[in-house]
């Protein structure tokens, strides 16, 4: 009998696994914010101390006081799914203003006051906290319940094997309307729908990642951040233009294409690269099915459940009809009547998410007989919240590094800087643009979130443009491609501990190495495919939006 042949690596799939190993040598992310956190005290002190400082003109919201100077980049944008109408940032107006910003010393005795003094409210303000706290109510209760684990045996059911990844990655692109709750319900859902499958949970996990994450600047529907990003793009185009106007679909149509073709790319190296890394799970298989009176007996249960969870959601449903089609309707918006956009219904869909898993959860255990009584339902929600501890920790520590990075003014003296080296470089548009594109792409690292990003970068760069006879949606439709496709491997990016979380639940071994090994692929993938796409939307002079 002859030996089984070891299947022969590739070189991309060797190096891969050499970022891995690296990688996940690398300390607990905990340990390594506290190390970042270290640095940057150290980086405020001696730049400080030497004077380094930039001049700019930046964003502020119009109707606030005399803000700090650090007060536009160390605002948290991030709230805008989740948090109250009144409150919600797509109600700000954006003023422009000249300011020198330098760095300034965490080791000063202002910089010493804001450490002693930020740390409760730098933890509460943390974006992420709260929307994982209010959607993790229904979700947990769902996922107790087994609500969750029916739903993927019913796509598993459904689904052609063949259609699984894009399906995924799909779902993935379209969960960004609901900000971050697409880290939290797709991303496991993935991972756990490839088990199901027989297939390494982990690619299931890299699928649904790539489509929440890497994709997450567009979409195929109108989503609150568009409101945002509009409103500070227009305002950094008054600048040049006093009159110029734009709405929030005005990178519509670029997204509907982006948002195909990324889905293809991400499916693509899905099947082609990542599961064929990944070879056959070693771990636990889900148990084959079987037959007998206790099985028919489960099924029926799980069958009764889905029917109770099904009629759950449509009165959901039927409510929030109620509450927002109507003219007048309190989830509309009260000036304009508007639905999509910036309006009541937008600005709460994390609760509706969350309430919509908690009844359809709940329906389900009644309906399964998974939950009986009232208690049971509290001690799945309080079960939920307590495998919670180890990342709300986790986010305890990235709150405060995000805050003294944003306090020291690092991040926005390092834009200003590379912003004034491309106006000093002479190239042309094309190449301008895609140096843009660069630029942006390297900030995400220090700079990962989407909103505080761009208000450094609009008020340099979309009048930059405009003077060259680029339109501010261009260079929009431009800074979204550069934002996004970073994120899947970023240690930086908030839900990064998240995904390293989820990975761990198949393999225990699985750290930051892990997940940027598996998730390299789709940044070069994603980055360069919508870069193309980029500029050959330009070239052609397709319309980019409404």
């Amino acid at each position: 009998m002859t030996k089984p042949v070891a299947e022969v690596k590739t070189t991309f799939q060797q190096a891969l696994d050499l970022v891995e190993r690296l990688g996940n040598n690398v300390p607990h992310p905990a340990v390594l914010f506290f190390g970042l956190i270290v640095l940057v005290v150290l980086l405020s002190l001696g730049l400080s101390a030497v004077g380094v400082a930039v001049t700019q003109e930046v964003l502020v919201p119009a109707a606030s006081p005399e803000p700090r100077e650090s007060d536009f980049d160390s605002r948290d944008y991030t709230a805008q799914v989740g948090s109250s109408y009144d409150d919600a940032p797509v109600e700000q107006e954006y003023d422009v203003e000249t300011r020198t910003i330098a760095v300034r010393s965490l080791l000063s005795r202002d910089g010493i006051r804001f450490i002693f003094t930020s740390v409760v409210p730098n933890f509460i303000n943390f974006g992420p906290v709260g929307i994982i706290m209010v959607a993790m109510i229904g979700v947990g209760l769902a996922e107790q319940s087994g609500l969750i684990q029916a739903l993927i045996r019913q796509i598993v059911a459904i689904a052609p094997r063949w259609a699984m990844t894009s399906i995924i990655v799909t779902l993935g692109v379209l969960s960004s309307i609901a900000s971050d709750a697409g880290y939290l319900v797709l991303i496991p859902l993935g991972a756990a729908a490839f088990h199901s499958l027989g297939r390494h949970p982990h690619v299931g996990l890299a699928a649904a990642f790539a489509g929440v994450a890497a994709a997450f600047g567009v979409n195929f529907l109108v989503k609150p951040i568009d409101g945002i990003l509009a409103e500070m793009t227009m305002d950094a185009a008054h600048l040049v233009d006093p009159a110029y106007t734009m709405d929030l679909t005005s990178n519509f149509y670029f997204g509907i294409g982006s948002s195909i073709v990324l889905i293809a790319v991400c499916t693509l190296v899905t099947d082609w690269i990542v599961e064929p890394r990944m070879g056959k799970y070693d771990g636990e298989l889900p148990p084959e099915p079987t037959a007998g009176p206790d099985a028919a007996s489960k099924s029926a249960a799980e069958g009764r459940g889905l029917v109770y969870a099904a009629v759950a959601l449509a009165l959901v449903v039927g409510l929030l009809a109620a509450l927002s089609l109507p003219a007048g309707a309190p989830l509309r918006n009260p000036d304009t009547g508007d639905l999509i956009g910036n309006s009541p219904f937008m600005n709460s869909l994390v609760f509706l998410i969350m309430l919509v898993f908690l009844a359809t959860g709940w329906a389900y255990g009644a309906g399964a007989g998974t939950i009986r009584r009232v208690d049971d339902a509290i001690h799945a929600i309080v079960k939920t919240f307590s495998d919670l501890g180890g990342l709300l920790f986790l986010f305890f520590v990235i709150s405060q590094f995000v805050a003294y990075f944003n306090y020291s003014n690092i991040g926005t003296v390092l834009a200003v800087q590379l912003a004034n080296w491309l106006q000093e470089a002479n190239l042309g548009v094309g190449w301008l643009l895609l140096a843009f594109i660069l630029i942006g792409f390297l900030l995400c690292f220090p700079l990962p979130n989407i909103l505080p990003k761009w208000a450094i970068m609009a008020p340099i760069f979309v009048p930059l443009f405009m003077k060259l006879g680029v339109d501010p949606e261009i260079v929009l439709a431009a800074y979204r491609v550069s934002d996004s496709p970073p994120n899947v491997i970023n240690p930086l990016l908030p839900h990064f501990a998240l995904v390293v979380g989820f990975a761990q639940r198949y393999q225990q071994s699985a750290g930051v190495g892990t997940i940027v090994a598996l998730m390299l692929p789709y940044t070069a993938a994603t980055a360069i495919a919508w870069t193309l796409v980029f500029f050959v939307w330009w070239l052609l002079g397709l319309p980019f939006g409404t």
